[in-house]
């Protein structure tokens, strides 16, 4: 999921660096908040990688 807002350009090379380092829930809350943070647009490519990533999770989440 990481490396996929990476390369969309939601988040920058420093930020997967602090959110790689986190435990588990700590990486996961980071991430959230920094991508909140950008705006909606990168709450979307949020959306849409997590869809592309884990469809299970994204249907439990009701984002499909």
């Amino acid at each position: 999921l990481l490396d996929k807002l990476l390369e969309r350009g939601v988040i920058t090379d420093d930020e997967m660096d602090l959110a790689g380092t986190a435990s588990r829930a700590d990486k996961a809350r980071a991430v959230i908040d920094t991508v909140r943070r950008k705006g909606s647009e990168a709450s979307s490519a949020l959306i849409s990688a997590l869809c592309e990533e884990d469809r299970c999770l994204s249907t439990e989440l009701n984002l499909t």
